[in-house]
């Protein structure tokens, strides 16, 4: 007995030290916010390998935002609105200037440059005040102003399509909590400091249309709201001047994005563009990337090295037609979530490689191939034809237009002086049929077609469609682009 109780008495202590040994609770509880989690830790040595890998995303991450932030340094140096190097607008911080024409041709700022409408450029810094947009009257042309900001996503809807009314608007910073001012029609919240806006108007390949457009031209204009003062400003944009040297075609594209320079504007980007949901995770990888790269030169030179190998390769890629948007039958792709990227970093970082400022679906849909219905690649020295059957050209509200680009995404220099054809073109000649066939050639196809003809430069190109305020068929992509077919 006494031996029987003694085991009791021990069994009963060791239950029991058991138990108070387990004080924490068993369940570790899952953190439900990111705050809570285990963040990198700063002093682990990291191999070559795995700073390349990261360095490689966030080299695709921060493309366009890298993009877009040395734009607003190097536009708004500008000391007043001017045309660089005699072509593109530029104006100070918080302005903006405009074309009273179509881009001049030599143009290198952005590639994919458009011969349908009079585009204007400003860019903004709203940490420092909000912005007064002035919308003048444009009776039945079509606008729009698009409003983007640091990730390149459109941020307003402001133009023809939605009936936007003349008057003042308001664009404002995440931090602006102020009310608003008598007389401003509306406000536009932009969720990044960062901001741009490239008005867009529709202006025919005629004398009589570039004469028209002007007094709408002269009342676009951005100031801020310190010089608001309720009444509609002009400004005479026919006479600002050119400033800045003027580009080299040849060279293509202003490199606004340095493979060597990049993790020093991520930095910057990690910074000033707050995480969207489900981002903050990535954000603390490559904060912490950028923080041991500033201390450590070794795994600098090693994020560089991926910057420069991913810029030739994987950024390289976005250039090809075929590796932008989605297919669009007949050998072509359209564009997919333009101006609307969110978190699709795809389409986002091709975009700003090959034809940075999209306008959103709804306002514009983008086709454009490198090759003919056969899949080769265009060249200048074949003959092409684009025949759009009877009621299948491209269904819009707004206009369309087929444009043809070098291999470097720009125009070259023609006898005719075109680069596109569509609806501002009032002279085209349609088969008897009721079909209309447009001719890409080096040579004429022939004086009774060259109202339908553009011109090609010998060597790659490539075709782009675009479809301002498109419908149904435009935007469910039902309807697609002809095939491009070789020889006349």
């Amino acid at each position: 007995m006494k031996f029987n109780y003694l085991a009791l008495v021990i069994a009963s202590l060791v239950i029991n030290t058991g138990a108070s040994a387990q004080s924490a609770p068993l369940t570790i509880k899952h953190p439900e916010k990111f705050d809570a989690l285990t963040q990198p830790a700063p002093d682990v040595t990291m191999p070559e390998s795995y700073v390349k890998a990261v360095a490689q995303q966030a080299y695709i991450w921060g493309y366009a935002m890298v993009n877009q932030f040395n734009r607003r340094m190097t536009i708004t140096q500008a000391p007043y609105p001017a045309l660089n190097g005699g072509m593109v607008p530029v104006a100070p911080m918080g302005q903006l200037s405009m074309l009273t024409d179509y881009i001049k041709p030599e143009e290198t700022f952005v590639t994919c440059p458009n011969q349908d409408v009079a585009y204007g450029l400003g860019f903004y810094a709203l940490e420092n005040g909000p912005i007064v947009i002035q919308v003048p009257d444009f009776g039945d042309r079509f606008w729009v102003y698009a409003i983007y900001n640091a990730r390149t996503d459109q941020i307003a809807n402001m133009g023809k399509p939605y009936g936007t009314k003349p008057g003042f608007y308001l664009l404002v910073g995440p931090e602006w909590k102020g009310e608003t001012p008598k007389g401003i029609n509306g406000v536009i919240h932009s969720s990044t400091e960062m901001a741009n806006m490239i008005p867009r108007i529709q202006m025919d390949d005629t004398k009589e249309d570039r004469a028209a457009i002007q007094p709408s031209i002269s009342g676009v204009m951005s100031y801020p709201l310190s010089e608001f003062d309720g009444k509609m400003k002009t400004f005479d944009y026919t006479k600002i001047p050119a400033i800045g040297d003027k580009p080299d075609p040849e060279a293509g594209e202003v490199k606004w994005v340095v493979p060597d320079k990049f993790f020093d504007q991520l930095d910057n980007v990690l910074k000033k563009v707050p995480p969207l949901p489900g981002e903050e995770a990535q954000y603390a990888q490559f904060r912490h990337l950028v923080d041991v790269g500033k201390k450590d030169p070794q795994i600098r030179k090693w994020m560089n090295e991926a910057a420069e190998q991913t810029d030739k390769t994987v950024i390289a890629d976005f250039f090809k037609w075929k590796n932008n948007g989605v297919p669009a039958g007949n050998g072509w792709n359209r564009s997919k979530n333009n101006a609307e990227f969110g978190v699709d970093y795809y389409n986002r970082t091709g975009t700003s490689k090959s034809n940075m400022f999209d306008n959103k679906p709804d306002e514009t849909q983008y086709f454009y191939t490198d090759n003919d219905a056969t899949g080769a690649q265009l060249d200048g020295k074949q003959s092409y034809t684009v025949t759009f059957v009877k009621g299948q050209l491209p269904p819009v509200k707004g206009f369309w237009s087929l444009t043809l680009y070098n291999q470097r995404h720009l125009f070259s220099p023609n006898e005719l002086n075109r680069f596109s054809l569509g609806t501002k073109n009032k002279d085209l000649k349609y088969n008897s049929d009721g079909s209309l066939t447009l001719y890409i050639s080096h040579s004429s196809p022939g004086k009774d077609k060259e109202t339908n003809w553009l011109p090609a430069p010998e060597g790659i190109i490539s075709l782009y469609i675009r479809a301002y305020w498109g419908e149904k068929a435009i935007l469910d992509g039902s309807w697609q682009p002809p095939g491009i077919e070789k020889g006349q």
